[in-house]
């Protein structure tokens, strides 16, 4: 399995091929042409440097770098709200399931890497766990249709989709707050390119809390696939290269625990799906 994540080495960002033995720096020797993965991503040479990744001896140890969020500064972060069985049952609001995807947006400042603490703020103490599976754009479009929409993912990566449960509810209609609060959520580690839908079309979702499962599911299962998800999205907004489109969280959040159960300083958590790896982050308070 090929991974090419971004970092932070000596205080320079940078990306590269991740490897059981190392990092190869492939920013080092395509950084002045692409200057981020972004940048690479548009330019339609993940593949390129994935098979470079292969080929080439590491020169970085992997404990010289900080993962960072694979994307730096991606234009937009969608995310889909319940979109696996039992999760509409779970906000106990007699509302049948909704006929299309719930969305809202994230601020990229409010996810870091693999290996970093997810913050805990001042204002709350009910910071919860969602992993999920990512979809990053490759190729652009708007209404792009369903039987095409594979075409426009150019990699997977994992995401815990931290969230701050009592500010979700802070106004009547939107989730805005209780999602965006600076490093609560997470990204990474790394990206796997995208080849086919064998790749996606069953893959095993599961998140761990101090090495108990809390959630655990298969994208088999979900109610809007993967197809229709950047087909809705694509409606209304203009998908380009670097977009991430965060998928939906199993059932098994704290929040839907009896009692509710919040993540505290000094847990780990881990968020793991077969073939694209396992994205790990301590908790922390703010300052």
């Amino acid at each position: 399995m090929t991974r090419i994540a971004s970092f932070t080495i000596d205080g320079q960002a940078g990306y590269g091929a991740i490897r059981d033995d190392g990092a190869v720096h492939l920013s080092a020797r395509h950084g002045a042409r692409w200057p981020s993965l972004r940048e690479v991503i548009e330019a339609g040479a993940l593949a390129r440097l994935a098979e470079e990744g292969d080929k080439l001896a590491a020169d970085l140890p992997l404990a010289a770098i900080r993962y960072d969020i694979p994307i730096p500064s991606p234009e937009k972060i969608v995310c889909v709200g319940v979109n696996f069985p039992d999760r509409n049952a779970e906000y106990k609001d007699g509302q049948a399931a909704q006929a299309n995807p719930s969305l809202f947006v994230r601020f990229p400042r409010s996810f870091v890497g693999h290996e970093t603490p997810l913050i805990r703020p001042r204002e709350s103490n009910q910071l919860d766990y969602e992993g999920e599976i990512a979809i990053v754009i490759g190729k652009p479009g708007r209404r792009i249709s369903e039987a095409g929409a594979l075409e426009h993912i150019a990699a997977l990566t994992m995401c815990n989709e931290g969230t701050i449960r009592d500010w979700v509810r802070h106004a009547k209609f939107n989730v805005t707050q209780g999602k965006n609060f600076d490093r609560t959520g997470s990204i990474g580690p790394w990206l796997v390119p995208y080849n086919s839908e064998s790749q996606i079309a069953d893959v095993a979702l599961e998140t761990r809390v101090n090495g108990e499962m809390r959630q655990h599911d298969r994208t088999s299962r979900m109610i809007f696939s993967f197809r229709k998800i950047i087909n809705y999205v694509s409606t209304f907004t203009t998908l380009v290269p670097g977009d991430i489109l965060v998928t939906g969280t199993p059932t098994g959040a704290g929040a839907r625990l009896e009692p509710p159960v919040w993540l505290k300083p000094g847990d780990i958590v881990e968020v793991e799906a077969q073939g694209i790896g396992l994205l790990r982050n301590g908790i922390a308070d703010e300052g």
